[in-house]
This record gives structure tokens, sequence and C-alpha cells, in this order.
């Protein structure tokens, strides 16, 4: 952990200019980046040079948003698009549960990954994963106009895929309720699972619901040095319960096994972001690059100041946007949070 210190060191009072070379001059700004609610959000950096933002839905202005997108230049100012997906699908019209989209870009098409409803749901069935599509980064998303999975309870959400720079492999993580994380190999059309292919565990929850995490989700996962990491968090999102965290594993394969930093450095949890200041049950990440290649982590959080948009609303349901600056010491993910006393301002460079 020293070199971690000493990077913590020359960032704070402003010394050791070399240990961050090229790094262009910081710029300060205050969390959170989107206050609003804006939960379970994807960050891409498209070819326009914008970042766009994706979240669940919510209702703004006495309507419902299927789903959300937003748009900054720099990380840190946002304009709220409106629904990237304004038409319900026809599986799920009469339906209001429309999750954690991801987003990925392909050949100058957009894909978006998400969890719906379906009108057939029962207390059997539950979510299912879907698929829509956009030649644009703000959609509007047209939904294929069928599931691409369904199951019981609240297993099929939180999808996240990803493409494999070593295999060429396209994938796709997905997992909740109190069953693991999972993988499958998506097939080149990138709407369905590949041919013969089949889900594989990758991070479970807690033995027993009465530890942490009791469930995992919100899988996201990036390549490193050969590795892979999966970020992925638990339990309680939201509500009078809520206890949220992000965890990580890694593995050399995207197909695991992975080993968590709990197992890996006996430590009680594989935690990396927690509670901090006005800062509540963390979570949900996703990843980004800024122009010089370093890495955020974009993820929701509840203001202990304003727990809920509505005085009806249940507590802990009003989810905003933080962004925070990733550093990787001894192969592992350090999260920098200036709310935390780790550094006086953390640096976004503006996207040209």
């Amino acid at each position: 952990m020293r070199s971690l210190f000493l990077i913590i060191a020359c960032l704070a009072f402003g010394g050791c200019a070399t240990t961050l070379a090229q790094a262009p001059a910081p710029a300060a700004y205050a969390n959170p980046v989107l206050d609003a609610d804006f939960p379970d959000p994807t960050v891409i950096r498209a070819p326009d040079g914008f970042y766009y933002g994706y979240a669940t839905q919510t209702e703004r202005a006495g309507k419902m948003v299927n789903i959300q997108v937003a748009r900054s230049p720099d990380l840190v100012h946002w304009q709220h698009l409106g629904d990237a997906l304004p038409d319900k699908p026809s599986w799920a019209s009469k339906t209001q549960d429309f999750w954690a989209p991801h987003v990925l870009r392909d050949g100058g098409r957009y894909y978006m990954y998400y969890s719906a409803k379906p009108d057939s749901a029962d207390e059997r069935h539950g979510l299912c994963l879907a698929v829509a599509t956009s030649m644009a980064a703000a959609g509007p998303f047209v939904d294929l106009g069928h599931p691409l999975q369904c199951g019981r309870e609240f297993v099929n959400i939180d999808p996240m895929a990803f493409d494999d720079p070593a295999s060429g492999k396209r994938l796709l993580y997905w997992g909740s309720g109190f069953a693991p994380i999972k993988v499958q190999e998506l097939g080149r059309d990138r709407v369905s699972f590949a041919p013969g292919s089949s889900p594989k565990n990758l991070v479970w929850p807690a033995a027993s619901r009465d530890s942490f995490p009791a469930l995992v989700e919100g899988a996201w996962v990036v390549r490193r040095g050969g590795r892979y990491y999966l970020f992925y968090s638990g339990d309680n999102c939201c509500g009078p319960k809520a206890n949220y965290a992000v965890m990580v594993a890694r593995s050399n394969s995207p197909f695991g096994p992975f080993e968590t930093l709990e197992q890996a450095r006996g430590t009680p949890h594989s935690i990396v972001l927690a509670r901090c200041g006005n800062w509540f049950a963390p979570g949900h990440n996703s990843i980004v690059s800024d122009a010089t290649g370093r890495d955020w982590i974009a993820y929701h959080a509840v203001d202990v100041r304003q727990p809920r948009e509505k005085p009806t609303d249940d507590p802990n349901t009003r989810r905003v946007m933080l962004v925070d600056r990733i550093l990787w010491d001894n192969g592992w993910p350090v999260i920098l949070r200036p709310e935390c006393g780790a550094l006086s301002s953390p640096v976004v460079t503006t996207v040209h």
C-alpha cells in the first residue's frame, strides 16, 4: 500500500509532479454530478466526444421516464435528455419496471441491454433481460419485440455487455436475486445467446441471508493488465434497509474463476466503495475512461440530506449520480473520494 500512500500524498499536496506524468491541470468539482434521481448509471463515451449516461426509470414532472438518458462534455456537467426508451416494448406495455440499462456501440449502432417486467408476470415469473437498439447514443431505442430471457423473481436483471479484447467473444453478465452473478456468450448478432453456450456462475452471495452480501448484482467488467476485474454491488440498494456497497473480484479469464478481494487479502469483505460523508448506500457502478485514459467510477448513492423525491416516498429511494477517480495499486482498484478526505479535489479532463 506504500505506493498508494505516495500517490495520494503527491496529489493532495501538489508535489511529485512526475507521478502522474502528462496529467493536465486539475479542475475541482463536487459530488453529486447529477443531483436528481438517476439510479444504476451506465456512462459511456461516444464518438461525438460526449459522455452519455443511462439510468433506471424514474418520475419527472409527474410523468414516468422508462429509461433515463443524460449527456455531459466532461463527466461533471450533465444535461438530462429525457427518455431513451419512449415506447414500451409490446411484451411489457402494461408494466412499469425498466431497470439498469447498459449501452454498447458496435458499427454505428447502439445496443441497450436492460431489464423489464413482462405483462405476463405473476408471482412466479419476474423480470426479463431485454435488448433495444438505436443509431444514436441518445436514442430513441426500439426494443426487439421479445425478451432475451425471462425467469423467476428478479434473477434476470442488471445486464452488462462486454467484448473480450483477447478472444473477440461477446459476453453478457447479469444476475441478482439470491443467485450468483452469471456470464454467457452472446451471438454475433448481439441480440441472442451464442448457440451451444450456457450461463456460468461467477460470484456468489453469502451463504446465509443474515450475512453480507445476502444478494449480489450490478456487474461491471473491465480488463486491465491482462486481468479481468468484476465490480459488483450488494445487498439492499434502497429503502428502509438499504446497505449497498461496491465490491470487486478479479480473474485471468472473463469466464472466471474470480478471486474476490476478500479471498485475496483475507479481509472481512471485498468492499471498495462504502458509505462516506453524506453519501449513503453507494453502488451499481459503471467505469469509464477520460480523454487521458484515466479511469472513473460512476455510481449512485443516497444523499442523507434528501433521501427521497417526495415526502410519501420510501426513504433511501432518491439515488443521485456521483463520479470518483480510480487508482490501481498492487493489482487492485482504489477509489479516491474527496468527501472521505483522500484528496482536496479529483481531476476531470474535458473531452474535446
